[in-house]
């Protein structure tokens, strides 16, 4: 009996006696790999895609796809783009959490010593896709490492109800502030005003009060990345236009508006233009008999878009974008590798930025030039966002400080402050104080 029962036990344990001891020959006698290599699990937090079908997508075809190929499996975790900061750090502080995770924007500088360098990678994709874009290199590297692997771009764009503003005499989208005032005065008159929030949102809000700053000359710090000069006659002029065209030309109601409040209003026909990226035109695509205009015409055919308008300063943007960071903590570091390289070959990636229909914009140079730009018009400004893109921190570096400006929203209080009631030159004085809270460390 005692012989027998060895003999089970032994032959129970064949295969992982054989590995133990055996390495590779064990393998090889017992015909299949190690559970430890079945077994590795990559967590992968990212947005909820302002775009369904993208992130169907992975769920049904790329991520089985890269288990298969790879041999791991892959978690998949989505959640609003608002929530990611919080879990990042929440993550951080524990020592456990998602292998990689999106960040937005300039997020990387402040997860810095808690990420792995991903250099290698981002300058093996650089090289082989024409040249990592200035703006997208400057976000996650801080010459020394790539804090994040670029993911993509999202272009911010006005959108607008072409039919409405030709009602009012506006035969294209207004170019610079003081048309943009004028035309949306017209609108709001018959019920059609501009959208704009000025809340605590990772996208909408950021995206246009940065841009609007830097069109009248106003900056938060000079070149050097230490001296605070926000409070200039050009940002305080910047606030006064501002308390005028939100009183004569956006729904007041936008104020606390988050990322997806302004998609509602436009595409329930409250508002007439609003800076997004490109997911209401994509919506009105996918739901033609849902999204009608007052005519009963299908809303995408009257939709077009445009930049943000100029200023006494110039014409600029800030474009939301998107890397992916992994993290020190994490045990699968090699599979995560793996994935993220397997991901940005071309005939992966292509899945993805072809089922955005152009809401991302690639990091490389080589997309710019891809057919999918010419497929449809109405999508074509958005294809140079990553080439056009200026960092938040201007004009110095788009680093930890800077980040932590932007994660505090304080350009978009000043402006919300004044529009709420404020002082102009108050509002600018109290971005002063916080922003030398934050350079003076």
């Amino acid at each position: 009996m005692a012989k027998a029962k060895r003999r089970s036990v032994l032959k129970l344990a064949g295969g992982t006696a054989a590995v133990s001891l055996g390495g590779m020959a064990g393998i090889l006698a017992t015909g299949r790999t190690p559970a430890y290599a079945q077994q590795k699990t990559v967590h992968w937090l990212k947005w909820v895609d302002f775009v369904p079908a993208t992130d169907q997508m992975f769920r049904k075809e790329l991520m089985p796809q890269a288990e298969k190929e790879l041999g791991i499996k892959v978690n998949l975790e989505t959640v609003n783009g608002n929530d990611l900061q919080p879990r990042t750090t929440a993550a951080i502080q524990s020592g456990a959490g998602p292998d990689l995770i999106m960040a937005f924007n300039n997020q990387t500088y402040l997860y810095a010593n808690s990420v792995v360098d991903l250099s290698e990678l981002a300058e093996d994709v650089g090289k082989r896709e024409g040249g990592l874009f200035k703006y997208a290199r400057s976000i996650c590297s801080d010459g020394k490492m790539f804090m994040g692997m670029p993911w993509a771009v999202i272009g911010g764009m006005i959108a607008y109800r072409k039919s409405w503003l030709d009602e009012v005499g506006a035969s294209s989208f207004p170019d610079n502030w003081e048309a943009y005032r004028d035309v949306g005065t017209k609108l709001k008159a018959k019920g059609h005003p501009f959208g704009q929030t000025l809340g605590h949102t990772f996208g909408d809000a950021p995206g246009f009060t940065y841009p609007y700053l830097w069109s009248w000359g106003g900056k938060e710090v000079e070149a050097d990345g230490k001296t605070v000069v926000i409070n200039s006659k050009e940002t305080v002029d910047s606030v006064k236009f501002m308390t005028g065209l939100w009183k004569d030309a956006m729904d007041e109601g936008g104020l606390a508006w988050d990322d997806t409040n302004n998609n509602r209003a436009f595409l329930s026909q409250t508002i007439s233009a609003t800076l997004n990226g490109a997911s209401i035109y994509i919506e009105t695509l996918r739901k033609p008999d849902q999204y009608q205009t007052e005519k009963g015409q299908p809303m995408s055919k009257d939709i077009l878009h445009a930049p943000l308008p100029k200023g006494p300063a110039g014409q600029f943007g800030f474009h939301l974008l998107q890397s992916q960071m992994l993290m020190k903590y994490s045990k699968n570091q090699d599979a995560a590798k793996a994935f993220l390289k397997w991901l940005h070959t071309e005939d992966h990636y292509r899945k993805f930025f072809e089922s955005q229909k152009g809401f991302a914009t690639p990091c490389t140079a080589k997309w710019e030039n891809d057919p999918l730009w010419n497929v449809d018009p109405v999508m074509t400004p958005y294809k140079v966002a990553a080439r056009l893109g200026q960092a938040p921190g201007y004009a110095g570096p788009p680093n930890a400080k800077a980040a932590e400006g932007l994660s505090k929203y304080i350009v978009t209080d000043m402006y919300a402050k004044a529009v709420q009631g404020m002082p102009p030159e108050e509002c600018v004085k109290w971005a002063e104080a916080e922003l030398k809270k934050i350079y003076s460390e």
